[in-house]
């Protein structure tokens, strides 16, 4: 499955991303884990320490200029569609199964750009989503800037985490307008830190058509960590444990209602 997870700022999607991850490499499956968030903290997340993290690829300007025939940052000519292929292998950070990818900024002065970093950022991606068959889980900040319209329409699905906080369920519906505008075909959402059904029906109501998988309680063991890479391998936590069967519900949700929608279609 190839995985989206958006929200607003502070509802958890980091922490959401990597259980998600921990969840799939506990099934056996090759997981590639990318960070697209500028505030990176997916690999905290996943047990690895700041002197373990790889350096994010749009700040690596040997390799961008190697790959894009660039020589400068901006302006220009440099190549749309640089190689990128060794990159995972190559510059990512390994724990079990999961291998961490982190994108960085592609930006400068609020604005967007069409630039050597942004062309090699959205070739990766392309190649990672379409081109790999590992499980990708990719933690996005609020919007979905990284996503064009050709990933997006190969994404398996869009999940948006969300709780209670009304500004939180006004994130989601941002995302999932400027999801269905380049093609995402399924856009779904998760509550968290949620203790009750009854208050996870709320926020489902709130969202309108946009299908909740379930919900993840409250708990404040996850800020003492949920998994640890011991010898590069990723040991779960307690609280991981505690939160496996609500994960494997989600996934169940999420694998029918794609397949679903896949044989409609």
């Amino acid at each position: 499955m190839k995985i989206a997870i958006s929200g607003k700022g502070g509802v958890g999607k980091t922490t959401f991303s990597a259980m998600l991850a921990a969840a799939l490499a506990g099934r056996g499956r090759g997981v590639i884990a990318i960070d697209a968030d500028p505030d990176a903290n997916l690999a905290a997340a996943l047990g690895i320490t700041p002197q373990q993290e790889p350096t994010p690829i749009a700040e690596m300007r040997d390799l961008i200029a190697e790959r894009t025939g660039s020589e400068s940052d901006y302006g220009g000519y440099f190549k749309l569609n640089p190689r990128v292929d060794d990159i995972p292998e190559k510059y990512s950070r390994r724990v079990g199964g999961i291998r961490l990818l982190v994108l960085g900024g592609v930006s400068r002065g609020g604005g967007g750009c069409i630039c050597p970093a942004s062309a090699l950022v959205k070739a990766l991606l392309t190649h990672l989503i379409i081109g790999r068959r590992e499980a990708v889980i990719m933690d996005m900040e609020a919007g979905i800037e990284h996503l064009g319209r050709a990933t997006a329409q190969s994404m398996d699905a869009l999940i948006i985490v969300v709780n209670e906080d009304p500004w939180s369920i006004r994130t989601a519906l941002r995302v999932r307008t400027l999801g269905g505008e380049i093609g995402v075909k399924n856009i779904f959402a998760v509550a968290n830190r949620v203790d009750s059904d009854d208050a996870a029906n709320r926020i489902g109501e709130a969202l309108g058509d946009v299908k909740l998988l379930g919900r993840l309680p409250y708990d404040e063991r996850v800020l003492s960590g949920i998994v640890r890479a011991d010898g590069g391998e990723l040991q779960p936590t307690d609280v991981l444990k505690n939160f496996l069967p609500a994960l494997e519900g989600i996934l169940a949700a999420l694998e029918s209602t794609i397949r679903a929608v896949d044989e409609k279609s």
